[in-house]
Order: C-alpha cells, then structure tokens, then sequence
C-alpha cells in the first residue's frame, strides 16, 4: 500500500512538485508545504471561507479537497493574484474602500469575488451578497466588500431592495 502519492499543480503560475499522504487537505499543502500561508485555517469544515482558493478559475473551500484530487490542476492562492508589485484591482478595491478589518477572511475574500467575477452569475448587489454569503467576516467588513467587488466589477452600487418606508410593510 502507497503511503505518499505524487502531485503536480500549477501553483500561482509556477510548476510545483509533491508528495503527500492521500488524507492532505489542499489548504494544509499549501500552508503547511508550500509556505503560502495567506490562505487561512477558520473552521477547517467549509463554513467560514477563510480557506477559499481557485483551482480552474472557480473558487473552492481548500479544506474539503484532498491534495490528491487536484493533481494537474491549476491553483491560485491569494499571494498569485498581484501581478509582481502591481496588485490586482480588486486587492486595490478592498484597501480603498476599507473592505478589512482584522484581514483574517481578506485572502478568502478576495479569492472568492475572483471566483465570483469568473463565474459571470452575478449581476446586481443583491446577487453579490448572495454570492459571497459563504465568506464570513468576524468584524462585519462586509460593507465594504460589497462596494469593493461591486466597484469592480462594475455593478451599480446602489441597493436593489426597496427602502423601508413608515407605515408600509417591507416586500
């Protein structure tokens, strides 16, 4: 019986070479042995998102995948969406409109609105919020997330739902 399984992933652009145990999570290879720790632990069960990373494109909770699941594929952690010194736009976004506090879901954050924006589902505020419910932020960042990826994606920023007014019952 094989106790450790080579792997090949194209992490953040750059050819890389493995060998794990067929229990590794993703999120633990790549903390753990690649030393990309921008990807964070949170509840290590797919509920927080702090562990979001894109593998194809389309964002993923790295602590529900196996290393070995992902052999051959395409990986990119938050320390692959700067291009050198210049950071992407919407690591951009999120420094100008304050879209972190305590910056522990920033990396998840920012994985999944790339993932979202990949997906082309999202087409209003709502949908955003919507779309990155899976992303929890402990400080209440979430304001200025949505006006980050929203901006950036070039959604008004308006809120689609109706405002309260006295005397009526919300929809």
């Amino acid at each position: 019986m094989q106790s450790r399984y080579p792997i090949r992933l194209r992490l953040n652009g750059e050819a890389r070479e493995f060998e794990v145990e067929a229990w590794v999570t993703l999120l633990d290879l790549l903390r753990e042995r690649a030393g990309l720790t921008g990807t964070k632990k949170g509840c290590d069960h797919g509920q927080c998102g702090a562990c979001t990373v894109l593998v194809g494109g389309r964002r993923i909770n790295s602590c529900l995948t196996l290393a070995v699941m992902q052999d051959g594929q395409e990986v990119t952690t938050v320390e692959g969406l700067a291009d050198g010194e210049q950071l992407h736009p919407l690591q951009q976004a999120f420094i100008e409109h304050d879209a972190f506090q305590c910056g522990y879901c920033t990396p998840g954050q920012l994985c999944s609105a790339v993932g979202l924006m990949n997906e082309g589902q999202a087409r209003s505020v709502d949908q955003v919020r919507e779309l990155m419910s899976g992303n929890i932020c402990r400080c209440g960042a979430y304001p200025g997330i949505v006006v980050a990826v929203t901006e950036v994606m070039g959604i008004a920023a308006q809120d689609e739902r109706r405002p309260y007014e006295p005397g009526t019952v919300p929809a």
